[in-house]
């Protein structure tokens, strides 16, 4: 038995679709697609199979039968072990509970903004603020047919958090555009860094 120390996004909807019942990897694959999963995680039919195989190897699921349609390859079902619920439920009581540093790449672009002229920095957020309206517009259209479908809003929460969150960045990215665009942040290329800071301090003191 090999053990897993953290689950993996991926693992994670594995498990949580075996959950729900024993399947095979593709059928999970088809299953995460239609449910618009790759909002929240990097859905590939490899690396799902490459997951599902070390929950296997954990022994936190067993292979409970095999099929084969047609001429296509024979497909191994998947059912979930006690131990895999105990690491579902373990993992999901720490990631609720406890933030987690995810370092996501914007806030590194906006750290590294003032390098671009102003006019360039507000063409390529106006850019960002149309992708964010065409996120928030599928996510509304998305809701809407699940809430027609009468599936419980419990299994669709994390909906309405993305929704939250497109929302507060679309309000600050235009906040910012604006600020930049009527001068309240002045914007210049060459901007002097902070004197304060820790390289500032060992230029001048090798001047």
């Amino acid at each position: 038995m090999a053990a897993v120390k953290q689950l993996s996004p991926l693992a994670m909807a594995a498990l949580g679709l075996l959950a729900e019942r024993a399947m095979h990897p593709y059928e999970m694959y088809q299953l995460l697609v239609q449910r618009h999963e790759e909002r929240v995680l990097k859905v590939r039919p490899g690396t799902l199979y490459h997951a599902v195989g070390r929950l296997a190897v954990a022994e936190l699921v067993e292979a409970v039968g095999t099929a084969r349609d047609g001429n296509r390859p024979e497909r191994t079902t998947y059912a979930i072990l006690p131990a895999g619920r105990a690491k579902l439920t373990d993992g999901l009581r720490t990631l609720l509970s406890q933030p987690v540093k995810e370092y996501p790449r914007f806030p590194q672009a906006l750290s590294e903004a003032h390098n671009l002229p102003a006019g360039n920095v507000m063409e390529l957020l106006a850019e960002r603020t149309e992708s964010i309206e065409g996120e928030l517009a599928a996510l509304e259209t998305e809701s809407a047919a699940t809430r027609a479908r009468g599936v419980p809003q419990q299994y669709w929460v994390d909906v309405g958090y993305q929704q939250h969150q497109l929302q507060a960045e679309l309000q600050w990215v235009r906040k910012l555009c604006a600020d930049i665009g009527d001068g309240t942040l002045p914007w210049t290329r060459d901007a002097p860094h902070d004197p304060d800071s820790p390289g500032a301090q060992e230029n001048a003191s090798s001047n």
